[in-house]
């Protein structure tokens, strides 16, 4: 497997082993009722300010192997250090730390090196948090993206990779403009499970045609038979019948008519069924091979009984009912999610920008509506904006969930934009 190497990576590899344990300090609680309150409120959420290596340690008596859903949204070392996260990695904690743990190298890295040896470390805690059952969800863009997936195949397992999601972040880009360089519109969300994670499936709007109509509404059609791929016949015989037709009194007979002693093709049409009015419906050749169904018979005649088959010039065909909203489950392109939205959502609190680019709630709620149960654990220790913590209680909210959330932020402004976001619930 390829393996990713950098300066101070020999210092870092281990390094969260020397992390001291830390007492988390309780320092007020916050609710709905009372507001800002010395005594813990007992809601089972979480901000905490400081470190995120020190705090990531602490976590690990209470939450060790509890999480199931990570989202984080590290620096992307962009080198533009006017964001409010400091990209370039040159935050005085991290600078004192690098010096501390790297040594004299540490004065030759790039940023870079500063960023993996920043990284590393965290992403070992955070795979000791994640349940087995979890799943961590990576933002970043072409800076580092690559270097990030080589050390998750590390630390994760390749084999535990969910596949890339590209988002699209804006319909525009003004970034490099006049230099020879794509302009670029998206980022990325790298997912790896800590072991035998499964997504859910989530509604959306369905956007499908529905323009025949039967006596229980209108319908689509999609062909019954496979449409690519190496199916045939001599692999999967199961999926492989005649289905005779009557069209007049919509009866139904099917026939398996493969016989594996002899050459594998379909035995001629059977004269009894057609001289009494019923069509024979096989799927075609594929090469020298006949192909297969999508269904095997015992679905097909669920599923005819249910009026979901229709039959057409020579062709059978599934029914797809018209509804309001369909099952799907997470795709490699997301579309819907600009960074626009999350830059008006905080202005419609704040009434100013305060980041440059904030990730939209409906982009983070996504990820969990996909990966997480009402009941989950949920940690975000790279917190930024406080999105993650708004996400959970907006979906909480939607579906009657019981979600928590664990946030950890660096910098001062966590209490204040934390503070004033969670009031709204």
């Amino acid at each position: 497997m390829p393996t990713l190497n950098w300066i101070g990576k020999d210092k870092v590899v281990n390094h969260h082993q020397d992390v001291p344990f830390k007492v988390l300090e309780h320092k007020y609680g916050f609710s709905a009722e009372k507001g800002e309150q010395k005594e813990q409120t007992e809601s089972g959420n979480k901000i905490i300010h400081g470190d995120n290596l020190e705090a990531l340690k602490s976590l690990l008596p209470e939450y060790e192997g509890k999480i199931k859903c990570i989202y984080i949204d590290p620096p992307y070392n962009t080198g533009n250090e006017k964001w409010v996260y400091n990209d370039n990695v040159n935050h005085p904690k991290i600078k004192k730390w690098l010096g501390e743990v790297v040594g004299k190298q540490g004065e030759d890295l790039t940023r870079h090196d500063k960023w993996l040896c920043m990284m590393y470390p965290r992403l070992k805690l955070l795979h000791k948090l994640l349940s087995d059952d979890g799943a961590i969800f990576i933002s970043i863009d072409d800076n580092e993206q690559a270097s990030l997936k080589l050390m998750l195949d590390e630390i994760f397992g390749r084999g535990n990779f969910l596949g890339l999601i590209t988002r699209k972040q804006s319909s525009g880009s003004k970034n490099d403009t006049g230099s020879n360089k794509v302009i670029t519109t998206v980022d990325y969300i790298l997912p790896y499970k800590k072991n035998v994670f499964e997504f859910y499936s989530y509604q959306v709007k369905n956007k499908k045609k529905f323009n025949l109509k039967d006596k229980d509404g209108f319908f689509s059609i999609r062909a019954l038979e496979m449409q690519g791929g190496g199916d045939t016949l001599p692999q999967r015989t199961k999926m492989g019948y005649s289905i005779y037709h009557n069209s007049k009194t919509n009866e139904l007979k099917l026939l398996f008519d493969y016989d594996l002693e002899i050459k594998p093709v379909y035995k001629a049409e059977n004269p009894e069924f057609s001289e009494s009015g019923f069509e024979c419906y096989r799927p075609r050749k594929r090469g020298s091979e006949y192909g297969i169904w999508r269904w095997g018979a015992k679905t097909f005649l669920e599923r005819f009984n249910k009026n979901l088959v229709h039959f057409d010039k020579g062709r059978v065909y599934m029914k797809e009912r018209a509804v309001d909203f369909v099952n799907k489950f997470p795709e490699a392109l997301l579309d819907e999610f600009l960074n626009t939205k999350g830059t008006n959502e905080l202005k419609d609190i704040f009434e100013t920008k305060k980041f440059d680019f904030p990730k939209p709630t409906d982009l983070i709620k996504f990820i969990f509506t996909v990966s997480t149960d009402k009941n989950s654990i949920i940690l975000d220790s790279f917190a930024g904006s406080g999105t993650t913590a708004h996400a959970v209680l907006n979906l909480n909210k939607e579906d009657g969930g019981n979600r928590k959330f664990i946030m950890i932020e660096m910098e001062d402004y966590a209490e204040t934009i934390y503070n004033q976001k969670i009031k709204l619930y």
